[in-house]
């Protein structure tokens, strides 16, 4: 065979041996690295919590009953009982706890139109027995126990009790709470005008009730 006819073999027979070589070594097994194990606290922080029944929110309570400082209310319990006097009480009292407070009621007193599951507000003074039209059971914007009828002179609409604001014309017991709520978030009444704002009230119903109340 001729010199170049051998040379153009052996460069053949050289690039079918490294063809070989990097087939057979890009074929070989090659070992797998496990993945790494996920991180349970990482985990917890990007998932997203689950709120079962139990974790719902509650709902929001209503508007702060009126108390006092320390969580108490300051009321004045008087007329016909056993120990009359300024009885100072939990927050959420009602009209029963005063009047034990107080005593009780004397013997023969009529308690059918009193309110004993009333709540009170601090401040209030709760009259036991008073005629219906007397200056005690109408001056100091108390509730009348005892007495369902309108109290004389004009009835103060910071100082007036829900059963007292019930007794007005066109005054029910949803209306004088409007009254109540009103003066509870605007701290008080500072004129008689400012009855037009309360939810209920309009135009018709304030004439009526213009003489009738005070600030």
């Amino acid at each position: 065979m001729e010199p170049r006819t051998l040379a153009a073999l052996a460069v053949v027979l050289i690039a079918a041996a490294v063809f070989a070589a990097v087939h057979f070594w890009s074929a070989r097994p090659h070992s797998v690295r496990a993945p790494d194990p996920v991180n349970e606290a990482a985990h917890a922080r990007t998932s997203s919590p689950v709120t079962d029944d139990a974790g719902a929110r509650e709902p929001s309570p209503g508007p702060p009953l009126t108390t006092g400082p320390g969580g108490h209310i300051v009321v004045d319990v008087s007329g016909k009982l056993r120990s009359p006097g300024i009885r100072q009480l939990p927050s959420g009292a009602r009209v029963a706890d005063a009047l034990r407070a107080a005593g009780g009621a004397r013997p023969g007193v009529d308690l059918t139109g009193i309110n004993r599951a009333r709540v009170l507000m601090d401040g209030e003074q709760i009259v036991v027995g008073a005629p219906p039209g007397s200056p005690a059971a109408g001056s100091t914007g108390g509730a009348a126990a005892g007495g369902g009828s309108p109290t004389s002179g004009p009835v103060s609409l910071n100082r007036a009790t829900l059963e007292q604001l019930d007794t007005l014309p066109g005054v029910g017991p949803v209306l004088a709470q409007h009254i109540v709520d009103y003066r509870t978030q605007h701290g008080g009444f500072r004129s008689v005008d400012e009855l037009r704002e309360v939810n209920g009230i309009g135009d018709r119903r304030f004439a009526d009730l213009q003489p009738l109340v005070g600030p």
